[in-house]
Parts: structure tokens; C-alpha cells; sequence
């Protein structure tokens, strides 16, 4: 399990250092952050193409996964020190309903007990955004859009733990590709006890490398 993630930070650190991570532009990662709105609407149920967002003229959902991908970066510090609220704000920008507020005590008992966890553990990060991806999904804490929050959640944690401080790499582009293994193995870590976690996670190193082919960097 940990040489899985360690190859594949290996592969996006070399991404990142052969093509020039300090000469990277806003407009990259804004297409990073675009190409991965549209991915994670799609696995929401959207039918929005990547020229419909472009264009914007994407129906409800990839309008809901834009505006979450607008403002993602500047949650990075929220994280850090609450990640419930990092988690609530994601919710309210997709404009569900309730915005922000879990469904129910029990939600809210496991939104607190992620957070705590992502507070104290120094877990290599690939493995940490994996977890919270999966975790907030097994979850369901709020109304809807929990896959958006939670496919958002993952690209935080990258960000956030220094793996991919611009947000190059596209992880929602891996799970998009990948969709029949990401949703068997979404079910599995929900109810699939230690086994279905360590299929979930073997599943994670793969579609986040994938993630990383799908950078705008790979483009130039």
C-alpha cells in the first residue's frame, strides 16, 4: 500500500519539477481546477460537456461543481485549522439544500470525528486525501452533492498537505476515467470493513496518477 502512493507522488513530483512548477500560470491552474469541476460534475450526474462549462452554459450540477471549483483554494488555510468548516463552506457554494449543515447528529458526529483525524495525522498525504474523498462519501453528511464535496475535498488535501500547492493535477479527471472501479470500490469502502478500505485505497494511488496524466501541464 505505501510504495502504490509513493510511486505515484514520485510521478506527479516528477510531472511537477520537468515542467517547471514555478513558471506554472494562474490560467493553468484555473484550467486545472475547470477540467476537474466538469469531471466531478459528470460523476454527479451532469451531461455537461467541457465546451458546455467553458461556454458556461452547463446545466444545474456542473454550475453547482464551478462554483465550488472557484473558490476551492482559498480553503486551503480553513483546512488547516477546521476542516468542518472547510467541509461546510464546500457544501454551501454548491448551492444545495440545508447549505452547510449536516443531515442529521449522526453526520454531524462523523463530520467532527474526520476532522479531528485529519487534524492529528501525519499520514503521507496521498493516502490522507484518499481517506477524506472516501470517508465523506461513505457519510453522506449533507443534503446532496456530497460526491462534489467530497471529490473537492480530495484536490484540498493536495493542496493543502504540499503535494500539488498549485493544483495541477486533475484527481475528479481519474475518478471520471475510471468510474466503474471508482464507484465499486466507493461501495466497498462503505461497506466492505478492512478489506473494502485497502481496495479503496489501491484503487486511490491508481486514478490519482491518473489525475496527474490529465494535467494541463501534460498539454504543453
Amino acid at each position: 500500500m505505501p510504495s502504490a502512493f509513493a510511486a505515484t507522488r514520485d510521478g506527479i513530483d516528477v510531472m511537477l519539477r520537468d515542467r517547471g512548477l514555478r513558471r506554472t500560470t494562474p490560467e493553468q491552474t484555473a484550467e486545472s481546477l475547470l477540467r476537474g469541476a466538469q469531471a466531478s460534475a459528470v460523476l454527479e450526474g451532469s451531461s455537461s460537456s467541457m465546451d458546455d462549462v467553458r461556454a458556461d452554459a452547463g446545466d444545474a450540477i456542473a454550475r453547482a461543481s464551478v462554483r465550488v471549483s472557484t473558490e476551492l483554494l482559498s480553503l486551503v488555510p480553513v483546512l488547516g485549522r477546521s476542516p468542518v468548516q472547510a467541509f461546510a463552506r464546500l457544501h454551501a457554494l454548491t448551492g444545495g439544500s440545508m447549505p452547510g449543515q449536516p443531515v442529521s447528529p449522526e453526520a454531524a458526529a462523523r463530520l467532527q470525528s474526520l476532522s479531528r483525524t485529519l487534524l492529528r495525522t501525519s499520514a503521507p498525504a496521498l493516502l490522507v486525501a484518499a481517506l477524506v474523498h472516501a470517508d465523506l462519501m461513505a457519510a453522506s453528511p449533507f443534503a446532496d452533492h456530497n460526491g462534489i464535496v467530497a471529490r473537492a475535498a480530495e484536490r484540498l488535501v493536495l493542496v493543502a498537505r504540499g503535494v500539488d500547492p498549485a493544483s495541477l493535477v486533475v484527481p475528479e479527471a481519474g475518478h471520471l476515467a475510471l468510474r466503474a472501479e471508482y464507484e465499486s470500490n466507493l461501495r466497498g469502502y462503505r461497506d466492505g470493513g478492512r478489506s473494502g478500505v485497502h481496495s479503496w485505497l489501491l484503487y486511490a494511488s491508481e486514478a490519482q496518477a491518473r489525475g496527474a496524466e490529465a494535467s494541463p501541464l501534460r498539454s504543453r
